[in-house]
Protein backbone atom coordinates (compact mmCIF):
# COMPACT_ATOMS: atom_id res chain seq x y z
CA UNK A 1 0.00 0.00 0.00
CA UNK A 2 1.02 3.62 -0.88
CA UNK A 3 0.16 6.47 1.39
CA UNK A 4 0.47 10.20 0.92
CA UNK A 5 0.63 12.90 3.40
CA UNK A 6 0.17 15.84 3.46
CA UNK A 7 0.57 18.41 6.38
CA UNK A 8 1.12 22.01 6.12
CA UNK A 9 1.47 24.19 8.67
CA UNK A 10 4.17 25.58 10.78
CA UNK A 11 6.98 23.87 12.94
CA UNK A 12 4.54 23.25 16.48
CA UNK A 13 1.41 22.11 13.79
CA UNK A 14 3.98 19.87 12.11
CA UNK A 15 5.35 17.89 15.49
CA UNK A 16 1.85 18.09 17.05
CA UNK A 17 0.65 16.19 14.52
CA UNK A 18 3.65 12.99 14.42
CA UNK A 19 1.91 11.02 16.38
CA UNK A 20 -0.95 10.52 13.89
CA UNK A 21 1.36 10.86 10.53
CA UNK A 22 3.82 7.91 12.52
CA UNK A 23 -0.05 5.85 12.65
CA UNK A 24 -0.84 6.14 9.12
CA UNK A 25 2.30 4.64 7.88
CA UNK A 26 1.86 1.85 5.14
CA UNK A 27 4.32 -0.19 3.06
CA UNK A 28 5.42 3.03 1.51
CA UNK A 29 4.46 6.41 3.11
CA UNK A 30 5.64 9.96 1.49
CA UNK A 31 5.01 13.04 3.76
CA UNK A 32 4.23 16.74 2.24
CA UNK A 33 5.16 19.37 4.22
CA UNK A 34 6.22 23.00 4.96
CA UNK A 35 9.98 23.68 3.48
CA UNK A 36 11.28 24.07 6.71
CA UNK A 37 9.27 21.33 8.44
CA UNK A 38 11.45 18.47 6.06
CA UNK A 39 14.06 17.49 8.30
CA UNK A 40 11.91 16.36 11.22
CA UNK A 41 10.09 13.17 9.35
CA UNK A 42 11.96 10.75 9.29
CA UNK A 43 9.95 8.09 9.52
CA UNK A 44 8.72 8.05 5.96
CA UNK A 45 10.24 6.75 3.08
CA UNK A 46 10.46 9.96 0.97
CA UNK A 47 9.77 13.93 2.33
CA UNK A 48 9.22 16.77 0.05
CA UNK A 49 8.22 19.84 0.85
CA UNK A 50 4.42 21.06 -0.63
CA UNK A 51 6.23 24.12 -2.20
CA UNK A 52 8.46 22.00 -4.38
CA UNK A 53 5.66 19.60 -5.60
CA UNK A 54 3.99 21.95 -7.16
CA UNK A 55 0.48 21.20 -5.06
CA UNK A 56 -0.07 25.27 -4.88
CA UNK A 57 -0.17 25.28 -8.65
CA UNK A 58 -3.22 22.58 -8.71
CA UNK A 59 -5.84 25.11 -8.21
CA UNK A 60 -4.82 28.08 -10.22
CA UNK A 61 -2.99 26.45 -13.11
CA UNK A 62 -5.82 23.55 -13.47
CA UNK A 63 -5.41 19.96 -13.98
CA UNK A 64 -4.50 20.28 -17.36
CA UNK A 65 -0.96 21.90 -17.05
CA UNK A 66 -0.58 19.76 -13.68
CA UNK A 67 -0.76 16.89 -15.53
CA UNK A 68 2.09 14.88 -13.89
CA UNK A 69 1.29 16.23 -10.56
CA UNK A 70 -1.77 14.38 -11.33
CA UNK A 71 -0.28 11.52 -12.53
CA UNK A 72 2.01 11.06 -9.35
CA UNK A 73 -0.99 11.75 -7.30
CA UNK A 74 -3.31 9.36 -8.83
CA UNK A 75 -0.18 6.67 -8.41
CA UNK A 76 -1.00 6.50 -4.51
CA UNK A 77 -3.84 4.34 -2.83
CA UNK A 78 -4.71 6.75 -0.12
CA UNK A 79 -3.76 10.31 0.07
CA UNK A 80 -4.73 11.93 3.91
CA UNK A 81 -4.27 15.63 3.56
CA UNK A 82 -4.77 18.29 6.11
CA UNK A 83 -3.87 20.65 3.02
CA UNK A 84 -7.17 22.41 1.07
CA UNK A 85 -9.39 21.21 3.91
CA UNK A 86 -10.99 24.50 4.35
CA UNK A 87 -10.88 25.57 0.78
CA UNK A 88 -14.14 24.70 -1.37
CA UNK A 89 -12.49 25.40 -4.76
CA UNK A 90 -9.64 23.18 -4.50
CA UNK A 91 -11.51 20.55 -2.48
CA UNK A 92 -13.48 20.63 -5.94
CA UNK A 93 -10.64 20.12 -8.30
CA UNK A 94 -9.83 17.14 -6.36
CA UNK A 95 -13.33 15.46 -6.45
CA UNK A 96 -13.33 16.28 -10.31
CA UNK A 97 -10.22 13.86 -10.73
CA UNK A 98 -11.23 11.35 -8.47
CA UNK A 99 -7.84 11.32 -6.55
CA UNK A 100 -8.02 9.33 -3.11
CA UNK A 101 -8.17 12.36 -0.97
CA UNK A 102 -9.39 11.82 2.42
CA UNK A 103 -9.65 15.52 4.20
CA UNK A 104 -9.34 16.35 7.65
CA UNK A 105 -9.33 19.71 9.82
CA UNK A 106 -6.45 21.35 10.27
CA UNK A 107 -7.17 22.90 13.56
CA UNK A 108 -8.99 21.37 17.00
CA UNK A 109 -12.75 21.86 17.40
CA UNK A 110 -13.11 21.14 20.54
CA UNK A 111 -12.41 22.97 23.53
CA UNK A 112 -9.74 21.82 26.02
CA UNK A 113 -8.75 18.97 23.95
CA UNK A 114 -5.24 18.19 23.55
CA UNK A 115 -4.28 18.95 19.35
CA UNK A 116 -2.11 15.19 19.75
CA UNK A 117 -5.42 13.66 20.83
CA UNK A 118 -7.27 15.32 18.60
CA UNK A 119 -5.55 14.67 15.49
CA UNK A 120 -5.08 10.65 16.61
CA UNK A 121 -8.45 10.72 16.31
CA UNK A 122 -9.29 11.82 12.76
CA UNK A 123 -6.97 9.03 11.74
CA UNK A 124 -8.11 6.45 13.74
CA UNK A 125 -10.15 4.84 11.16
CA UNK A 126 -7.11 4.86 8.86
CA UNK A 127 -4.40 4.18 11.05
CA UNK A 128 -2.47 0.82 10.55
CA UNK A 129 -0.39 1.02 13.55
CA UNK A 130 -0.36 2.02 17.37
CA UNK A 131 1.08 5.17 18.76
CA UNK A 132 2.02 6.85 21.65
CA UNK A 133 0.01 10.00 22.18
CA UNK A 134 3.68 11.87 22.57
CA UNK A 135 5.60 13.35 19.50
CA UNK A 136 8.73 11.91 19.63
CA UNK A 137 11.77 12.69 17.66
CA UNK A 138 15.00 10.69 17.83
CA UNK A 139 18.27 12.05 17.27
CA UNK A 140 21.36 11.60 18.41
CA UNK A 141 22.50 13.58 21.10
CA UNK A 142 25.58 14.70 23.64
CA UNK A 143 24.60 15.28 27.09
CA UNK A 144 25.66 18.56 28.14
CA UNK A 145 25.82 21.20 30.85
CA UNK A 146 23.96 24.51 29.74
CA UNK A 147 20.48 25.79 29.75
CA UNK A 148 19.06 26.92 26.34
CA UNK A 149 16.60 29.76 26.57
CA UNK A 150 14.45 31.00 23.01
CA UNK A 151 12.66 33.92 23.81
CA UNK A 152 10.24 34.12 20.83
CA UNK A 153 7.80 32.64 18.95
CA UNK A 154 5.34 32.83 15.94
CA UNK A 155 3.36 35.79 17.32
CA UNK A 156 4.37 38.75 19.69
CA UNK A 157 1.22 38.37 21.26
CA UNK A 158 2.79 34.90 22.71
CA UNK A 159 6.18 36.27 23.37
CA UNK A 160 7.18 37.02 27.39
CA UNK A 161 8.94 40.05 27.82
CA UNK A 162 12.37 39.68 27.14
CA UNK A 163 13.69 41.71 29.91
CA UNK A 164 11.87 39.04 32.24
CA UNK A 165 13.78 35.94 30.39
CA UNK A 166 16.84 37.95 31.10
CA UNK A 167 15.67 38.12 34.84
CA UNK A 168 15.35 33.95 35.15
CA UNK A 169 18.41 33.21 32.81
CA UNK A 170 20.54 35.71 35.55
CA UNK A 171 19.50 33.38 37.88
CA UNK A 172 20.05 29.94 36.33
CA UNK A 173 23.47 31.36 35.66
CA UNK A 174 24.52 30.87 39.53
CA UNK A 175 24.23 27.12 38.24
CA UNK A 176 25.18 26.19 35.06
CA UNK A 177 25.59 28.11 31.71
CA UNK A 178 22.72 29.69 29.75
CA UNK A 179 23.00 29.43 25.59
CA UNK A 180 20.33 31.88 23.99
CA UNK A 181 18.94 30.85 20.74
CA UNK A 182 17.13 32.62 17.56
CA UNK A 183 16.01 31.75 14.34
CA UNK A 184 17.74 33.17 11.20
CA UNK A 185 15.36 36.41 11.37
CA UNK A 186 15.01 36.96 15.29
CA UNK A 187 17.36 39.83 16.14
CA UNK A 188 19.12 38.72 19.45
CA UNK A 189 22.58 39.46 19.65
CA UNK A 190 25.05 36.12 20.27
CA UNK A 191 22.43 33.77 19.92
CA UNK A 192 22.99 30.09 18.74
CA UNK A 193 21.15 30.22 14.87
CA UNK A 194 20.73 26.65 12.73
CA UNK A 195 19.36 26.59 9.57
CA UNK A 196 18.09 22.71 9.78
CA UNK A 197 15.86 22.33 12.01
CA UNK A 198 17.03 18.77 12.88
CA UNK A 199 20.28 19.86 13.89
CA UNK A 200 18.74 22.18 15.80
CA UNK A 201 16.89 19.17 17.49
CA UNK A 202 19.79 17.63 18.12
CA UNK A 203 21.75 19.99 20.05
CA UNK A 204 18.63 20.60 22.14
CA UNK A 205 18.40 17.26 22.77
CA UNK A 206 21.31 17.83 25.41
CA UNK A 207 20.29 20.49 27.19
CA UNK A 208 19.77 20.04 30.79
CA UNK A 209 17.18 22.24 30.60
CA UNK A 210 14.85 24.57 27.90
CA UNK A 211 13.34 27.57 28.66
CA UNK A 212 10.55 29.50 25.93
CA UNK A 213 7.18 30.98 25.36
CA UNK A 214 4.17 28.87 23.05
CA UNK A 215 6.29 28.08 19.60
CA UNK A 216 7.53 25.36 17.47
CA UNK A 217 11.21 25.26 19.18
CA UNK A 218 9.68 24.85 22.29
CA UNK A 219 7.29 21.66 20.83
CA UNK A 220 10.85 20.42 18.85
CA UNK A 221 12.32 20.62 22.73
CA UNK A 222 10.01 18.57 24.25
CA UNK A 223 9.81 15.81 21.16
CA UNK A 224 13.34 15.98 21.94
CA UNK A 225 13.50 14.84 25.64
CA UNK A 226 14.49 18.13 26.62
CA UNK A 227 13.31 19.14 30.03
CA UNK A 228 10.77 21.91 29.13
CA UNK A 229 9.34 25.09 31.16
CA UNK A 230 6.87 26.58 28.73
CA UNK A 231 5.23 29.91 28.95
CA UNK A 232 1.75 30.57 28.26
CA UNK A 233 -0.84 33.41 28.00
CA UNK A 234 -2.87 34.24 24.93
CA UNK A 235 -3.47 30.15 24.12
CA UNK A 236 -4.69 27.71 25.69
CA UNK A 237 -1.96 25.14 26.93
CA UNK A 238 -4.77 22.14 27.46
CA UNK A 239 -5.16 22.36 23.59
CA UNK A 240 -1.37 23.69 22.45
CA UNK A 241 0.69 22.56 25.18
CA UNK A 242 4.22 20.05 24.55
CA UNK A 243 3.53 17.35 25.65
CA UNK A 244 6.59 15.24 27.52
CA UNK A 245 7.31 13.27 30.84
CA UNK A 246 9.54 16.32 31.78
CA UNK A 247 7.41 19.35 30.49
CA UNK A 248 6.09 22.09 32.91
CA UNK A 249 4.04 24.74 31.30
CA UNK A 250 3.55 27.93 33.15
CA UNK A 251 0.27 30.07 32.21
CA UNK A 252 -1.40 32.73 32.67
CA UNK A 253 -4.48 32.31 35.04
CA UNK A 254 -6.80 32.26 32.31
CA UNK A 255 -6.58 31.63 28.31
CA UNK A 256 -6.32 34.91 26.82
CA UNK A 257 -4.19 36.80 28.97
CA UNK A 258 -1.82 38.79 28.43
CA UNK A 259 1.95 37.50 28.92
CA UNK A 260 2.84 40.60 31.27
CA UNK A 261 0.81 39.08 33.89
CA UNK A 262 2.50 35.85 34.34
CA UNK A 263 5.76 37.04 37.52
CA UNK A 264 9.38 35.96 36.88
CA UNK A 265 9.02 33.92 40.32
CA UNK A 266 6.62 31.43 38.87
CA UNK A 267 8.73 30.85 35.77
CA UNK A 268 12.26 30.67 37.89
CA UNK A 269 10.49 28.29 40.10
CA UNK A 270 9.92 25.99 37.52
CA UNK A 271 12.83 26.27 35.92
CA UNK A 272 15.06 25.45 38.83
CA UNK A 273 12.75 22.66 39.73
CA UNK A 274 13.39 21.06 36.81
CA UNK A 275 17.36 21.14 37.40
Amino acid sequence: MRRLLIRPGAIGDCILSLPALEALAADYTEVWVAAQNVPLVRFADAVRSIASTGLDLLEIEGPERCASLVDRLAGFDLIVSWYGAARGEFRSVIAGLGLPFHFLAALPDSPGRHAVDFYLEQVRPLALREVPAVPRLRCPATPGNFAVIHPFSGSRRKNWPLERFREVARRLEELLPVVWCAGPEEELDGARRFEDLYELACWLAGARLYLGNDSGITHLAAAVGAPVVAVFGPTDPRIWAPRGERVRVVAADRPGKTMECIPVEAVAEAALALL
